[in-house]
């Protein structure tokens, strides 16, 4: 462990070795089955990844959840009625292709398989872009995915819901074939015991109200009671992301009715060049602008080796 000789350093830093320690008597309860539906394109979580990295993990936010049950019950106890609990809600963020989602997902099925057998709701800030169509209208269709293009009144709107128990929540529903939001689509959040919020921007401190910067605002980490950051060098972000344009355009990409259709027949050279055009004109900048700046908001971070592998974690400590 590594409390860095920063005087004001707000992390601590475990190596992998370190951070399994921490496990405890935390049991595995993911298969190699299990694993292999919640992969990525190109991300292999093994079981040892499991046991080393996300059973620790796991036992921390147990105790996290616990603590936050118990802070219910002395509400009640002082207000002197029921008033039922509150979903426990984390945020994962992290950069375009450094495997935020297929983090989301094992962490999901691990946490589902707590004794007390939860249940675990997991919603994408995709949905939540604007479509397509509005973002043509604010002229933001080459700054999808920076945080202006997502309808943030409405994701306030939705997190306030989970928080206040509403019985049913719907959130609205991405489709990446057709790069849009599907009219009419929902998906409905029915009162989880715990809801994990995964997307891009969402530690980012810009207010609803924007246009109004004097006036006090919700933001949407307010409703966050736990965060994490998946981090990794740019340098591989970046490979992992044509590898993976690579992918979709000989599969996804030859669909009609994909969004991305017309770069089905690129050459592999001329389809890296498009790639790389991409990520340095698009994602790199939302990266460096936007969602690199909100790490150190998070209460955990988590730094990815070439491998995808995790090598060092970062708790915070203040």
């Amino acid at each position: 462990m590594d409390d860095s000789n920063d005087e004001f350093s707000a992390y601590l830093r475990f190596s992998r070795e370190e951070w399994a320690e921490l496990r405890s008597n935390t049991p595995l309860t993911l298969s190699e089955r299990d694993l292999a539906a919640l992969q990525g394109l190109h991300e292999q979580v093994s079981l040892e990844d499991v046991a080393q990295i996300y059973l620790p993990l796991s036992r921390l936010l147990n105790l996290h959840f616990r603590s936050a049950r118990n802070l219910d019950g002395v509400r009640d106890e002082f207000l002197g009625r029921l008033v039922g609990r509150r979903p426990y809600v984390i945020a994962i963020a992290g950069s375009v292709a450094v495997g935020k989602s297929t983090f989301a997902r094992t962490l999901q099925a691990l946490l589902s398989r707590w004794p007390d057998h939860p249940s675990v709701a997991l919603i994408t800030t995709d949905g939540f872009l604007y479509p397509n169509a509005e973002l043509e209208r604010r002229e933001l269709m080459q700054r999808k995915g920076f945080p202006e293009s997502y309808d943030r009144r409405r994701m306030v709107q939705f997190l306030a819901a989970i928080k206040a128990g509403e019985p049913q929540v719907d959130a609205p529903v991405y489709e990446h074939a057709s790069y849009d939001i599907v009219p009419g689509r929902v998906q409905t959040v029915s009162q989880p015991d715990i809801l994990i919020f995964e997307g891009l921007n969402v530690l980012q401190t810009g207010t609803v109200d924007a246009v109004r910067p004097h006036t006090p605002s919700i933001i949407v980490s307010d409703f966050f009671d736990f965060s994490l950051y998946v981090d990794a060098d740019e340098a591989d972000i970046r490979a992992w992301y044509v590898k993976r344009f690579l992918t979709l355009q000989r599969t996804v990409f030859q669909n009609p009715a994909s969004y991305f259709h017309h770069y089905r027949d690129l050459t592999e050279a001329r389809a890296t060049e498009v790639a790389c055009d991409i990520w340095e004109r698009i994602n790199l900048a939302n990266l460096v602008e936007n969602i690199q700046p909100t790490r150190e908001r998070a209460n955990l971070v988590l730094r990815k080796r070439r491998d995808h592998s995790i090598g060092e974690i970062w708790l915070r400590q203040i």
